[in-house]
């Protein structure tokens, strides 16, 4: 080594560790809702626990890549200010529209800014896979998280009957719920396979990263986590179709905690592992040596003088950083329009022939839900049959608190979603469009409604509420909404046709009295308060 590039390797580090250091604890400042969140998702779902161990791999990768980081350091860019400002306006839109996974990503951004300002496009070429990797960190989105759960529990449901009927064992499949005749497995959320497909990807693409083949081989590692972890889930529902097909339902009880959790992890791990190993063994080389961090086609910059870098790239990003994180703070405090409205203590008991029954939520629950408002009750028609109508109002969504959709909470109550669609009730002059759901939880069926009045305009699509949220919040500057959700029982017989038209004579008699407790649009201009939003400040 030439001693021009020992001393590179003794001066760089002291030259940019502070920076490093103070443009890190500026981050931490700016983003610390979006690190809060993290954390809260990490400790309490079992799928994003690994989220703990993925800033520590990143500083391992970025650590063994450590001598190509120092040859790699060129001029500074000022296209890290381009980044990091794309970063702080991802975390406004993500703070206004309390969607933290903006924010988490800017994040990430902010990181490839800062090295950008720090080192040039050289640096970030070189650390950038290791600073993308912290991606795997960041939980979905609930809504998109809800979504794929559905889709992996309807894909695990039907490769465990595929294992079953291996064995030629009778069994059929109704939605979610696996009928063995004597028995029934219900896959529920737990089952969806999502609390291995996210680590399992995140391993992937690490083994991806590490494995030194071609870019197909490691494309083919990388991808194959998906069908490891989904195949895997599904030869476990099986195994627990069989087993309680044999021995009964203990038997099975404990086969599924056997299988559960780390076991199943560490055997998608093994498979990984065994395909890296074959495809290293067809390309004659040893498994050892097909792993480790990448090495570079060329050594950056080492016979390049060592100068002390401009220091104004950096210096614009802290500042951007600074601003963006003021910006925050600023639209967090800020008080926002709430209109004045009725609350749901005079909602009325009698709606035409339709009869109700007021009900409270439990204590905890409310407090879970953080609603600021809420009606609960049963209503019962000329038939007898029970119609449960609920309605949630938020008057602020901007810290987080926001309508939780019946396709995350029902599962999470024990309830199977086995058939979800869309439809349009028209009311009077206003279209409502609503999502219609058939849930099952054993033996008990029902149909449910839902949608969401945002600002008087009824939305049933989670991901158009977010939008038009987004959108008022800034140009109207109110993010007040509400969940709207009917539930009635299912019988034997055509009893959805019947169940139908009792949801619907029931809208047409309770939405037209609503408006008073949903302000529309044009609430806001007439009568308008000034509530913080912090819900310390909110008049009960």
């Amino acid at each position: 080594m030439s001693v021009l590039s020992v001393n590179r390797s003794a001066a760089l580090p002291s030259l940019f560790a502070r920076p490093a250091v103070v443009a890190a604890l500026l981050s931490a400042v700016a983003f610390h809702d979006a690190l809060f969140e993290l954390v809260h998702r990490w400790s309490g779902q079992e799928e994003y626990s690994h989220g703990f161990l993925i800033p520590v791999v990143s500083a391992w990768l970025l650590w063994a890549r450590r001598n190509v980081l120092l040859q790699s350091v060129g001029r500074p860019s000022y296209a890290g200010v381009g980044l990091v400002l794309v970063a702080a306006a991802m975390h406004v839109v993500g703070e206004l529209s309390a969607v933290f996974f903006l924010s988490q990503v800017g994040l990430v951004v902010t990181a490839m800014g800062i090295v950008l300002a720090l080192g040039g496009h050289r640096l970030l070429r070189a650390a950038f896979i290791p600073l993308a990797y912290l991606l795997f960190a960041i939980p979905l989105p609930y809504l998109i998280e809800a979504k794929l759960t559905l889709q992996l529990q309807l894909i695990s449901s039907q490769l465990g009957v595929f294992v079953i009927r291996l064995f030629q064992i009778p069994v059929y499949l109704d939605g979610n719920i696996i009928d063995m005749g004597t028995y029934k497995l219900q896959v529920v959320e737990a089952c969806s396979g999502l609390r291995y497909l996210y680590p399992l990807l995140s391993l992937g693409f690490l083994a991806a990263y590490l494995f030194r083949a071609p870019l197909w081989q490691r494309a083919t590692v990388f991808f194959s986590s998906i069908a490891v972890a989904v195949g895997m889930n599904g030869l476990r529902i099986g195994m627990v179709g069989i087993l309680l097909d044999r021995w009964g339902d203990r038997m099975a009880d404990g086969a599924l905690h056997l299988f559960e959790g780390w076991v199943i992890f560490l055997a998608c791990s093994a498979l990984l592992v065994g395909e890296a190993a074959a495809l290293a063994w067809a390309s004659g080389r040893g498994f050892f040596d097909s792993f480790g961090p990448p090495k570079p086609a060329s050594v950056f910059g080492l016979d390049a003088p060592l100068t002390k870098p401009p220091r104004m790239p950096l210096l614009t990003c802290l500042a951007v950083l600074a601003l963006g994180g003021a910006a925050v703070y600023a639209i967090s405090g800020r008080s926002e329009i709430i209109p004045e409205r009725a609350r749901f203590v005079t909602f009325p008991t009698t709606i035409g022939g339709w009869q109700g029954r007021v009900l409270s939520l439990d204590p905890s629950t409310e407090r879970f839900l953080k609603v600021d408002d809420y009606l609960l009750a049963d209503y019962s028609g000329a038939d007898g049959a029970p119609i449960n109508f609920y309605v949630a109002y938020y008057a602020s969504q901007r810290t987080n608190d926001s309508p939780h959709s019946p396709i995350v909470c029902l599962p999470g109550g024990g309830w199977l979603i086995t058939r979800l669609d869309r439809r349009i009730a028209r009311i009077g002059a206003i279209d409502y469009p609503y999502n219609r759901a058939i849930i099952q939880n054993g033996s008990k069926r029902a149909l449910v409604y839902y949608w969401f009045d945002e600002r008087g305009r009824p939305v049933a699509d989670e991901y158009l509420a977010k939008w038009y949220l987004l959108r008022d919040a800034i140009l109207k500057n109110r993010t007040d909404g509400a969940l709207i959700r009917l539930t009635t029982p299912l019988t034997d017989g055509p009893a959805e046709d019947v169940a139908d038209q009792r949801m619907l004579s029931f809208m047409r008699s309770a939405l037209p009295r609503l408006s008073a407790y949903l302000p529309p649009d044009t609430a806001a201009s007439a009568n308008a308060a000034s509530l913080s939003t912090s819900k310390s400040d909110t008049v009960e």
